[in-house]
């Protein structure tokens, strides 16, 4: 093993030589006196070099410990010398690496799959609250209790949900810093068990028949794919379940050219107990009215021969995404007024405040049937799937006629359809 007196007397030759210590270090002493420490070692079967630096400025036992630390990478697999390089491109990243810078560079990133809406709302949340106490600092030095002082005047106010939306949004900007090798943890993760919870209730839905108007128009008036407005239209209509209306396939409709056009919707999709999705009698029948019809033939006209009618725009052979609906609704404005499943809540109090006004005691239980509160005994099921079917097709006609009012006609979103075929 070498020592300081003897590194100090060794005198350079006429050529390049070594001074070895242990472990494959090394000290190489070339012509003109210049040393540098260097290591060997053999990584996937070959026999490789690292630098260390030079003597006297790395010191005999720095040399050792780098030399420790490049054998702990090597019994861990790593390839002293490729991590030695990463180490070096973090470093140079992580030069001027601000919060804001990076966070730019994560919104630019998410152009090509936004809409500009959105995209200006997330921007303009990190512009509000989150660069006024994180942008100006390196992402690196950023900790946990840093993220809370931004999360917690926005839970303050009142909006938690806003809250959990923001630390999830800055959380995407340290999984992009984490990718560059600029940061190696998300102190925003661990924030998520320090905020209030979100509270669950009812889903919002507006109450009267002038406000659910509104909604669907202000919805097809969005910049949104076609395809998405048909859904929402069709699932305002038949006030099913959005996640029956994502799984729609065409062989499901019956009759749609013809004086009583059905949606049978298999016991498999229906919100029920698993003996009961294994039995035919649960299937439940949605009589679809003349707008049902007219919305559901553009939709599969669109479809084509893909096994789903309301599909994925980039992926044809997935459901729609209940996100893609929530989004639409979002972005229209009905943040806490109204989401797609609303839709059972406000057919419920339209139709039946309207069977109370002009006293139609029969129509509660039809109603309710309608939106398949289905009973619990397969004999009640079986008898119910075709039960007051005549009634049940003229409320959902009555429903239609009052709700499509003042919309935009049909071939509007068939046109948009064409377009992006």
């Amino acid at each position: 093993m070498l020592t300081d007196t003897a590194i100090k007397k060794a005198k350079p030759k006429d050529k390049a030589y070594k001074l070895g210590d242990s472990g494959g270090l090394y000290l190489y002493i070339i012509p003109s006196g210049y040393r540098s420490w260097r290591m060997k070692f053999r990584f996937g079967g070959k026999e490789k070099r690292l630098v260390f630096g030079s003597y006297p400025d790395t010191t005999l036992i720095q040399a050792r410990a780098m030399r420790e630390n490049a054998a702990k990478l090597l019994r861990d697999g790593i390839d002293p010398s490729v991590h030695k390089v990463q180490q070096a491109a973090a470093q140079v990243a992580r030069v001027g690496a601000t919060f804001k810078m990076i966070a730019e560079d994560w919104l630019a990133s998410q152009d090509a799959t936004w809409s500009k809406r959105y995209a200006q709302n997330v921007k303009n949340s990190f512009v509000q609250d989150v660069y006024p106490k994180l942008g100006h600092l390196p992402i690196d030095a950023i900790t946990t209790p840093l993220v809370l002082k931004v999360l917690r005047p926005v839970e303050e106010r009142g909006a938690i949900e806003t809250a959990h939306r923001i630390r999830q949004r800055i959380s995407e900007v340290f999984a992009r810093a984490i990718g560059s090798g600029i940061v190696a943890a998300d102190p925003a993760a661990v924030a998520q068990r320090a905020l209030s919870p979100i509270k669950r209730g009812k889903q919002p839905a507006v109450r009267t028949v002038e406000a659910a108007r509104i909604v669907l128009r202000k919805v097809e008036q969005q910049p949104a794919h076609p395809l998405t407005k048909l859904a929402s239209r069709f699932l305002s209509l038949t006030a099913v379940r959005s996640g029956v209306l994502r799984m729609a396939e065409p062989k499901e409709f019956e009759g749609l050219d013809g004086p009583e056009p059905q949606w049978r919707i298999p016991a498999a999709k229906m919100k029920l107990v698993v003996d009961q999705k294994e039995d035919a009698a649960f299937e439940f029948i949605v009589p679809l009215s003349r707008q049902a019809v007219e919305t559901i033939k553009v939709a599969m006209e669109f479809a084509g021969k893909g096994p789903l009618i309301f599909r994925s725009v980039r992926h044809p052979r997935r459901p729609l995404s209940d996100s893609t609906l929530s989004k639409a609704y979002r972005e229209a404005g009905f943040t806490g007024i109204h989401v797609p499943h609303g839709w059972r809540s406000t057919f419920s109090t339209v139709m039946n405040e309207l069977a109370g006004v002009e006293s139609r005691v029969g129509d509660r239980a039809i109603i309710d049937l309608m939106l398949a509160h289905v009973p619990g005994n397969t004999v009640e099921a079986a008898y119910n799937r075709a039960a007051y079917m005549p009634r049940r097709r003229e409320l959902a006609q009555e429903w239609a006629d009052m709700l499509v009012q003042d919309l935009a006609p049909l071939e509007l979103l068939l046109t948009g359809l064409r377009q992006h075929a």
